[in-house]
């Protein structure tokens, strides 16, 4: 379908696509004449999703006689001066929803997080396929659809990406109009869980599970300095996971955290930033410092991992908290609290919460941990307030 050069010709009807200096060029007969029609793209994956689509829609008009001989439905917004394309209700979608999402999503993903690609982006693409409907077409029918194949808050979030594509469409021509144009305000957003923490008692009791412990077969004494990480520290455990030597100083007093490693799809991928894209120094006090003074090896090289995993390699966050952890606090009986699955991540907000009860300002535990001092104030001050807060005597 792609030639480099407009040299042969074309069947009557068909549209060929021509690269030309690097841009994306339409070729056709129509009336006896050939036609040429410069889109302005360049030759990449996503124009060239859109310059198929241009192509189909020439095609099919002048199959069905719709053919419009002045060019100007078929030339992108941006090559239009005075004159701008309508479109009308019967005008049929460029492309369906699910082709939409998908050149969408390459040309978002180039700058998304593997987190974004991974969390959001798949979902959406998973919530399509289970959806006989084309949301541009019946975007009632489609909502009612996608509810009975997902939560409530999926659906929301799914309906907001979407509608995020849709103007997207509708910018580079490829949508006439949004349908689904604040269809998720409609439906109820998920609450997210409040920050749960273990007490110092329970702290030493799981360090102390990690160390002793000897399973058949299977040994988590292994975990044990990395649990101890995530607790003493405060740090995200895909910050943990990818912390190398090369990041703290030699004398363990300090600690760099401008690296994560994170899960996509199954597959661990390091990143060169932490989840807010900010790096910070952390300094350590005499116990996490003799902790990694005792862990660093004679001639460590910077590359190095700080935690690998037993076989080496980099720790699997989802496959430690499946097994290891699950294992570990199921025999504790701390499994869950206050009706919440404890994970990893829950070693980072006892950090939090221990440092907030000892007084120190939620500023300063914000700059150890990479957050902001009003996720602090709002997540984990005004919980502790009223859990100790009681209502007066009257």
């Amino acid at each position: 379908m792609y030639s480099k050069t407009p040299t042969g010709k074309a069947s009557k009807g068909s549209v060929q696509i021509l690269i030309s200096n690097g841009r994306l060029q339409l070729r056709f007969r129509f009336g006896g004449n050939r036609h040429y029609l410069s889109l302005g793209y360049s030759d990449t994956p996503v124009h060239r999703k859109l310059a198929e689509a241009k192509a189909r829609q020439i095609e099919l008009d002048i199959l069905s006689g719709n053919f419009d001989q002045s060019l100007i439905k078929y030339k992108p917004e941006s090559a239009l001066s005075t004159v701008t394309p309508k479109f009308t209700p019967d005008t049929p979608s460029i492309l369906p929803l699910k082709d939409l999402w998908q050149s969408y999503v390459e040309y978002k993903s180039p700058n998304a997080s593997p987190k974004t690609i991974n969390g959001t982006y798949e979902p959406v693409a998973a919530h399509l396929s289970k959806c006989s409907t084309d949301g541009l077409e019946n975007a009632l029918k489609f909502r009612m659809e996608l509810l009975q194949v997902t939560t409530e808050s999926q659906a929301r979030r799914t309906l907001m990406q979407l509608s995020a594509a849709c103007n997207w469409g509708m910018k580079h021509g490829l949508v006439p109009s949004n349908p689904l144009n604040g269809m998720y305000k409609e439906l109820e957003a998920s609450k997210a869980a409040p920050p749960i923490s273990f007490t110092v008692e329970e702290r030493d009791r799981i360090i102390q599970a990690f160390e002793t412990h000897c399973g058949k077969g299977i040994n988590y004494q292994h975990y044990a300095p990395f649990i101890k990480f995530l607790f003493w520290s405060g740090c995200r455990p895909c910050e943990a996971i990818g912390l190398r030597w090369g990041s703290i100083k030699t004398d363990c007093s300090k600690i760099h955290f401008h690296e994560s490693i994170v899960e996509v799809s199954g597959k661990l991928t390091r990143r060169d930033e932490t989840k807010t894209g900010k790096e910070r120094w952390f300094s350590c006090y005499p116990k996490l410092q003799a902790l990694l003074l005792s862990l660093r090896p004679d001639n460590s090289a910077p590359d190095a991992l700080v935690f690998p995993a037993p076989k080496g390699g980099a720790i699997s966050e989802t496959n430690l908290n499946q097994r290891g952890w699950s294992t570990i606090l199921t025999n504790l009986e701390l499994a869950q609290k206050e009706g919440v699955k404890m994970t990893l991540y829950n070693c980072r907000d006892t950090f939090i919460t221990l440092q907030a009860i000892q007084g120190t300002a939620s500023n300063v535990i914000a700059r150890w941990v990479g957050n902001t001092a009003d996720i602090i104030d709002k997540k984990y001050l005004d919980k502790m307030k009223l859990d100790h807060l009681k209502p007066h005597d009257i």
